[in-house]
């Protein structure tokens, strides 16, 4: 950590505060609308106005992401987090259920309708406050320790269950969040942007400009669609990994416990050996196509501990595909418009999942569990091998695209 900047290291510490109180806030959110309400529509519209207005606002927000300065930004957005956190506290507060449910409900609106700023922000604010060749390691990082807190988290929360009341959790999650946007206070940008004067006119032709910007950058387009794929094959597997370990596999429920932290435990590891790794394309092609691969294995194994072994895999090579892309994605990005190409980049992994789930849910298709694995699979590994042979030519440098026209 000492190699890389203070801004990085407030970035990172901001981040992975905010992940920890988020994914302990994020348990103790249903748990209290379920126990309140006893209903399972209830828990539909908890999530149903978390994703569709952060999918509205994802889809045209990007204009105004490029006329922001970034940590002020970032620092707002967590304040605000940390407020939100508070609502269903007043609804005890008050002695009011109703006031309760309407806290959680409007907590969940502001969660998602910030989380894809803050994401689209932050990706964007690393190449100021890193340089380019620490770009990998430093997404590595970020996203390993991500995963991590959102493994911890849960645990934590459940511990923290037995000793205070259910309510006091979003306490402790207002407390972090707080906590990360004093954290973020040390971030100094090289940038001293001023925002615009605002005008719809002005948000049209920038939207649709940062489209068409978006879409004129082949090897951007070729690394956000290579991305995508791996987050509707995270997004089916939400759906399939149940039945597969407790169905198929007929494993307990603690094996599920073990098969669902097999991915991220891995993804710490593949985070450190990237570190000692060559950042070349055919490592980052390499990462995808062993990564897809783990998803193909799970098709072939019939006992839990060969299927831990799978994801373990997977989490362990996946790392060095995704941040080596997203380390392409900053360094060829138009510097001016990064934060709304980053904003379009998220908007394809924000869809890319849920669309997996869908599919993985529909009654009518006939396809098994094995045969899904194996589909989520291919779709991964055969684009890999593809770009793996294209970057093993001599001609093939993956230089920097111009944009197109």
């Amino acid at each position: 950590m000492k190699r890389y900047s203070r801004s990085f290291r407030s970035l990172w510490a901001g981040e992975i505060v905010s992940e920890f109180g988020g994914a302990a806030g994020a348990i103790v959110n249903g748990l209290l609308l379920y126990e309140l309400t006893g209903s399972r529509e209830w828990m539909g519209v908890l999530w149903l106005v978390y994703f569709i207005p952060s999918l509205v606002l994802q889809g045209i927000s990007a204009p105004f992401l490029n006329h922001v300065i970034k940590g002020k930004m970032l620092q707002r957005i967590q304040l605000i987090r940390a407020g939100a956190y508070l609502l269903p506290l007043a609804g005890f507060w008050i002695g009011s259920d109703a006031g309760i449910i309407m806290g959680l409900v409007i907590l969940q609106c502001l969660l998602g309708l910030l989380q894809p700023i803050f994401a689209s922000l932050s990706f964007s604010l690393l190449p100021e406050i890193c340089s380019e060749d620490e770009l990998a390691d430093a997404n590595a990082l970020l996203d390993g320790s991500l995963r991590l807190m959102s493994f911890l988290a849960p645990g934590a929360a459940s511990l923290l269950l037995l000793i205070a009341p259910m309510q006091w959790i979003h306490a402790v999650s207002a407390v972090l969040f707080f906590v990360s946007f004093l954290a973020l206070f040390r971030i100094k940008q090289a940038s001293t942007q001023k925002t615009v004067l605002w005008t719809k006119k002005f948000w049209w032709a920038e939207m649709k400009e940062g489209y068409l910007s978006f879409f004129s950058y082949p090897q951007l387009l070729r690394m956000t669609m290579l991305s995508s794929t791996v987050q509707f094959a995270v997004g089916a597997t939400l759906v399939l990994s149940i039945p597969f370990i407790r169905g198929e596999l007929g494993g307990e429920t603690w094996e599920y416990a073990i098969f669902n932290g097999a991915f991220p435990v891995g993804y710490v590891l593949g985070m450190l050996l990237l570190t000692k790794l060559p950042k070349t394309p055919a490592t980052m092609y390499i990462g995808l196509i062993g990564g897809g691969f783990s998803f193909l294995l799970l098709s072939f194994v019939h006992s839990v501990p060969l299927a831990w072994m799978c994801e373990w895999i997977g989490g362990i090579l996946f790392p060095l595909f995704n941040a080596q892309s997203a380390a392409i994605f900053q360094r060829e990005a138009p510097r001016e418009r990064l934060a709304q190409l980053c904003a379009v980049r998220l908007l394809f992994f924000r869809l890319s999942m849920p669309f997996g789930i869908l599919l993985a849910s529909l009654p009518f298709l006939s396809f098994t569990i094995r045969q899904f694995y194996i589909g989520i699979g291919a779709l991964i590994v055969l684009p890999g091998l593809f770009y793996f042979i294209a970057v093993l030519k001599p001609k093939n440098t993956l230089k920097p695209d111009k944009p197109r026209g």
